[in-house]
């Protein structure tokens, strides 16, 4: 899996998990809802910093965003 759609899952799976929309997420990362969108798909090549400012936002150290899926974790 490309790295940019893993760092892209994670966010959505971390952002629902939290209960918050895309436009929350933005908010706390000062970015509009189309660029979260866009991140979450993959369709973006985030910077380390968008991924410091996103890791943030959801109160997760930046590792958490790099994180293979798990075989027993829930789809989200």
């Amino acid at each position: 899996m490309e790295i940019r759609r893993l760092v892209g899952l994670n966010i959505r799976r971390l952002r629902m998990a939290k209960g918050l929309s895309q436009d929350e997420l933005g908010a706390r990362m000062s970015a509009e809802q189309g660029y979260i969108s866009r991140l979450e798909a993959g369709t973006l090549n985030p910077t380390i910093d968008t991924v410091g400012l996103a890791a943030k936002a959801l109160n997760v150290p930046p590792a958490a965003l790099f994180e293979a899926p798990s075989p027993n974790r829930k789809k989200t």
